[in-house]
């Protein structure tokens, strides 16, 4: 979910920004570091920010009354890492939120913290834990791209229990709150959202191997033993 515009007060909107902007600046400065490196990853960047544009364009009504979107973060955070998954989804929210009406101006600090982030941390963690392990590369895929979806709703609960503390029981109260409206929905769409990115990993593979041998994203030997399952 974009929190909507105006939603969070001035105050919280403001630390959310403060939050985001060293990690974009990091972003930028990495994004810039690997173009003058190597051109043609452009052409990955923008399938991934197509990616992102996508499927978090989705809004999905939620069984708990509030509505829900996969995130399409896995395959940025993957191929480029965290930091400029940031950057693309900054990017790709401003955009939401000019012209779709998804999120808004204020809130695009506290937008990017959970989406283009801590979603994107937590999957990269999960990314360079398994990387060089004997865990398929289908089965990496498809974990970091459920749990980087699942933790940016996991932050926005937070945000939103932050700004606002329920009267009885405060901030761990209000939290469990948000979270249960989020995770009826957003559990079986992680679910999914993990099966199509893994599909579309296991086309770049068959197609591509090429890019991601150079952005030493996988190991030349684990892509070729991928490209056999293909």
């Amino acid at each position: 979910m974009h929190i909507m515009e105006g939603f969070l007060p001035w105050q919280w909107c403001v630390i959310w920004w403060i939050v985001a902007l060293p990690c974009l600046m990091l972003g930028i400065y990495q994004l810039k570091k690997l173009l003058d490196i190597d051109r043609e990853a452009l052409t990955l960047l923008g399938v991934t920010g197509g990616f992102i544009f996508i499927l978090s364009s989705l809004k999905l009504p939620s069984v708990t009354g509030s509505c829900s979107h996969p995130t399409g973060t896995g395959l940025s955070t993957i191929s480029f890492g965290p930091w400029i998954t940031a950057v693309v989804c900054a990017i790709v929210l401003l955009f939401q939120s000019l012209f779709l009406a998804h999120g808004g101006l204020s809130v695009l600090g506290a937008n990017i913290v959970s989406m283009g982030i801590v979603g994107p941390c937590v999957g990269y963690g999960v990314y360079r834990l398994l990387r060089d392990t004997s865990v398929n590369i289908y089965i990496t895929v498809f974990l970091v791209t459920a749990l980087a979806d699942m933790f940016t709703y996991v932050t926005t609960s937070l945000e939103l229990a932050l700004a606002y503390p329920a009267e009885t029981g405060g901030f761990v109260s209000s939290f469990i709150l948000f979270m249960g409206i989020f995770a009826v929905t957003q559990i079986p769409l992680a679910i999914v959202e993990g099966i199509v990115l893994a599909l579309v990993f296991k086309y770049i593979v068959a197609l591509k191997p090429d890019i991601l041998i150079r952005l030493k994203i996988f190991s030349e030997e684990k892509i070729n033993a991928a490209r056999s399952e293909c």
